[in-house]
């Protein structure tokens, strides 16, 4: 099976409410129980981040998000599926459940 990243894209810093944490909890459940499941996790704010650049020897690190940008990763599944028909089904029930606009990329060799 391919393996498809599900990035939840979000436009507020502010955390899940209860309820969307719930329904991202059964979500993930699913996902398990379909045998997609490989890994998910949120994310701190972009403000957290730490920008590091080792390509001209020793390391540049900067504080604050890469660019600055509107809507930013605020969490992911890494799923499983067969074919992309089954993945974008998966990506439009992730959707659903975290509330939120949900991008989907095949990882390459996949």
């Amino acid at each position: 099976m391919a393996q498809y990243l599900l990035s939840v894209l979000d436009d507020t810093t502010e955390s899940a409410t209860a309820a969307e944490m719930a329904a991202i909890s059964a979500f993930n459940e699913q996902l398990r129980a379909g045998g997609h499941w490989v890994f998910a996790g949120g994310l701190a704010s972009p403000g957290t981040a730490t920008v590091v650049d080792g390509r001209d020897g020793e390391a540049m690190f900067t504080d604050g998000p890469f660019v600055e940008s509107k809507e930013y990763v605020g969490g992911f599944w890494i799923i499983e599926a067969p074919h992309l028909d089954v993945a974008l089904r998966l990506a439009a029930l992730g959707s659903r459940h975290c509330n939120r606009r949900v991008e989907l990329r095949p990882f390459l060799g996949a």
